[in-house]
Order: C-alpha cells, then structure tokens, then sequence
C-alpha cells in the first residue's frame, strides 16, 4: 500500500506541474493526483503477475523441448523446481489477482512478451536460479526466499524493463523504486497457508482524504503562504529560493495548521527528506530552518494547534 511518504511526494509533483503550466484548475489536477496514485496499483500488480508470466514461458519451453526429435537426458527429465514453486502458483492461482487484471485490462504481458523472455532469460543464466535449483529441500520458505531474490535481483533491476514501464505512464518514473519495495514487502509477508489477495492502496480512509485536502489547501493558501516564508527568509528574494524548497515549505505549512494529529516534527522530517531526493544538495538545511522557525511562530500564536500529548 502507498504510504504518506510517497503520497507527500505526488502531491508536490502535482503542485509543481501546476505551477509549471500556469494552470489553475485545481478540480482536474487533483483528478490526475488520484489517478496516478491509483495507477501505481497497475505497476504494482504487473509486477507481481510477471512473476507468473516467466514462469509460464518457462513451462512452455520445456514442453517444446520433450517434443524435439533429438531430445537430451536433462530435456526429457527436467528440473522443475521453479515451476512447482508454491509461490508462484498461488500468485497465479489468486481470483484477487486475475479479477484487477480482468476489471483493469492490464494485459501487457499478453502483448509485449519479449519482456517476459528477457526476465526468463536473465534468471535462467543466474546464480539466484541455479542455486534454487540445485537445493535438494523442497519448502514453502526455500520458495519464498527464491521469489524474493528473483524479484530483487532480477527484475527489480532491469533497466529494458524500467523503460517500458516508463514509456507506458511517465509518472512511473519516480514510482518504480516504491513499488519495488512495495512487491518485496508484499512477497516476504506471505504466509503459507493463504491465499493472495491484493489488499488496498491506502492505508484507511485518512490517508485517502489526506491527498486531496494536502493538495487543494496548499495550492488555494499559497500567497498567504508565501508572505509567512518571506518574513523567515528576509535575506532571500522569493524567485531565488528553489521552486521545489519553496513548494515542500508551503506544503508542511498546510500540514502544521490543517492536520492537527500529525505530529510538528514528523512534518518537518518528512520534507527534509524527500527535498534529499527532490532538490539541491543544500534543500534539506534550509527548509529545516526555515520550518523551525515558522513552527515556532505559529505555535506561539496558536496557528498550529495539535491534538494529542506530545505532537508540537
């Protein structure tokens, strides 16, 4: 599932393409926000289904190769450990899986098949794989340790396949490294006696309504925004701080006033972290500054006002 991390890092791309655009409709970005983020499910769930594809090419090719008329002794008794991989096959098995394929009509592995050839390719010629192979004990931990490794070491890697994914929705592109981690999780929580099932994209309901209200009341506050940051930065021209600095700070002012449960030194963290990412090498010392003594201010005038023990 997305966390709030990555959905702070959405709603600032969106801000900033809106600002990058000159564009004001805030009711169509924000329908765009919700829709990428929701699209990171279908990257999400190609990859744990191209799991089952190389799998199934594999099955494939060794049927072919009973059939040949000058069969070799490995040819006519394979091994067939990675097609019996307890795994694989309850992912392939899964109603949960196959009913968002069928509903989202995520059928890229159908078309573009010469991905799943590189992915077979790759692990076939792979030490991950020849080890798997090679282990005599047969277990559902042995086959959950194999898929993780394939995943981390094989696909997760693979910059043809990070390409395709990137042609296909240009927001991917910042989206690949969390639904890697996002797959890996998903793989190595897996329990043996259940089923897979896809589960949600949010956490609950808050961190659904948490990207809309994020969005739309940082850009409908932003001059008022603006004016708290120029009177902390007094030896900075507004156009010389970094449009991306100048968008994290606005966007953890939207969080000190709006969200009363999320802690004031969480927020501060959070966008010194992803300006580490985002911005220049300098970002994060700067917005740490500027935010303390925003949240300092606001604080003694009751601009933020938190519920809890312990959140200022």
């Amino acid at each position: 599932m997305i966390n709030r991390r990555h959905i702070r890092v959405k709603v600032m791309q969106s801000v900033y393409a809106m600002q990058q655009s000159s564009n004001d409709d805030i009711i169509r970005e924000d329908k765009f926000l919700k829709h990428s983020i929701l699209k990171m499910f279908d990257l999400y769930i190609l990859n744990i289904q191209l799991l089952v594809e190389v799998q199934k090419l594999a099955a494939k090719r060794i049927a072919l190769s009973k059939k040949k008329i000058l069969v070799t002794k490995e040819e006519l008794n394979p091994n067939t450990k990675f097609l019996d991989n307890k795994v694989i096959n309850t992912i392939a098995e899964s109603i949960s899986v196959e009913s968002y394929i069928e509903m989202n009509n995520l059928r890229n592995w159908d078309l573009d098949t010469e991905y799943v050839k590189i992915i077979l390719d790759e692990l076939l010629k792979s030490d991950v794989y020849q080890i798997y192979i090679a282990t005599e004990e047969s277990s559902f931990k042995i086959d959950k340790a194999f898929v993780v490794d394939f995943f981390k070491e094989i696909i997760a890697p693979n910059e043809k396949l990070a390409e395709y994914y990137e042609d296909k929705m240009i927001s991917w592109v910042d989206d690949i490294p969390f639904v890697n981690t996002w797959v890996v999780k998903s793989l190595s929580k897996f329990k043996e006696v259940g089923i897979f099932v896809v589960g949600s994209l949010y956490k609950d309901k808050d961190d659904e309504d948490f990207v809309s209200a994020l969005f739309k009341k940082t850009v409908l506050k932003q001059k008022t925004y603006e004016e708290d940051i120029a009177e902390k930065t007094p030896n900075w021209e507004t156009d010389r701080i970094a449009d991306v600095d100048m968008i994290l700070i606005k966007m953890a002012i939207t969080e000190f006033i709006n969200f009363p449960s999320i802690p004031t030194r969480v927020t501060i963290n959070e966008y010194i972290e992803i300006s580490k990412d985002y911005s220049t090498e300098k970002s994060s010392y700067f917005i740490n500054g500027v935010l303390d003594k925003i949240s300092k201010e606001f604080i003694n005038n009751k601009r933020i006002v938190k519920i809890g023990r312990g959140l200022l």
